[in-house]
């Protein structure tokens, strides 16, 4: 419904997804409850994160009506051998048939050895909004034409794709707990929306495709793609912003850019929270229920 006030962009495990990365024995993996990943330190996560009920009362309290969930791609689930990748894609998968009301799945693609049907099955599952892919796949225009026959299975589908960042490579000494998220996943968005607007257009036409946290602020950079011999050309309608992690300062450069109608509403809930953009109530109801109904369904901006 047109009057759904939403978040394209929400991390909440099943029971069934985190039993089955307690169940392996090298990343990624849970050992209890903290997290082990090849590129990334160990990560305590919170139990009460990964609580439906918890999250619901917190949703509700924020007034939000329909919530998208995003498995994590940094994980790295959808890059794993087939054999490994398939009770975490079914744990995750077999949730959206649990959902109640209000709530939608991103579903996660198995990129090793892709199966056109298999996912073609996966994303006519009702509470399935779309497909999630980490930008991670498609850095370049090159990239994007492998990742092709994947996001032409959404396409055909008229389901939206979210370009999600992925693993990191480890670093070679210590850093701050933010580091990824400040430099790896900016700069992975970056490169995916770079390949995206010189490959991707021209081989999948009709297909709706939204970019977590801004896409790195990749637009901002349409003055020096200009100077270094590209150009940003006209507003692709098909592609849209989704404002995890970000305030008003960054966002209201992308409208300047962008525009409004492409921006869509997203916390990336529990690792960060709603920001009060202070932007007008007519913005708010733009970026939080129209823009996000016409990424998902498509139609004019």
């Amino acid at each position: 419904m047109l009057a759904a006030r939403t978040d394209c962009h929400q991390h909440l495990w099943p029971e069934a997804l985190v039993e089955e990365l307690r169940r392996r024995s090298r990343p990624p993996r849970l050992d209890g409850w903290e997290l082990l990943l090849e590129g990334e330190a160990p990560y305590a996560v919170e139990p009460g994160d990964h609580d439906a009920a918890k999250r619901h009362r917190a949703d509700a309290d924020d007034g939000v009506d329909l919530v998208l969930l995003s498995l994590s791609s940094p994980l790295g689930i959808e890059l794993l051998p087939p054999e490994e990748s398939a009770p975490l894609l079914a744990a995750w998968h077999e949730y959206a048939d649990d959902l109640p009301a209000g709530r939608a799945l991103w579903a996660a693609p198995r990129l090793v050895e892709h199966d056109p049907a298999e996912l073609a099955r996966v994303l006519a599952r009702p509470s399935v909004c779309g497909l999630q892919v980490p930008a991670t796949v498609m850095t370049t225009p090159h990239a994007v034409e492998q990742l092709a026959p994947v996001l032409e299975v959404a396409e055909t589908a008229d389901l939206p794709v979210l370009v999600h960042p992925g693993p990191v490579a480890a670093p070679e000494s210590e850093v701050p707990g933010w580091w990824a998220a400040l430099t790896s996943y900016p700069a992975q968005l970056t490169a995916a929306w770079f390949a995206w607007h010189a490959a991707g257009r021209s081989l999948l036409p009709r297909l709706r495709i939204g970019f977590v946290a801004l896409a790195g602020l990749a637009p901002l950079h349409h003055e020096r793609l200009a100077q270094r011999g590209g150009s940003l050309g006209e507003i692709d309608p098909g592609v849209f912003y989704e404002t995890s992690s970000y305030g008003r300062q960054a966002v209201d450069a992308m409208t300047r850019v962008v525009g409004a109608d492409a921006l869509v509403h997203g916390t990336d809930r529990p690792y960060a929270g709603p920001t009060d953009l202070a932007l007008g109530p007519a913005f708010d109801r733009a970026v939080e229920v129209v823009n996000p109904h016409h990424f998902l369904h498509g139609g004019p901006r």
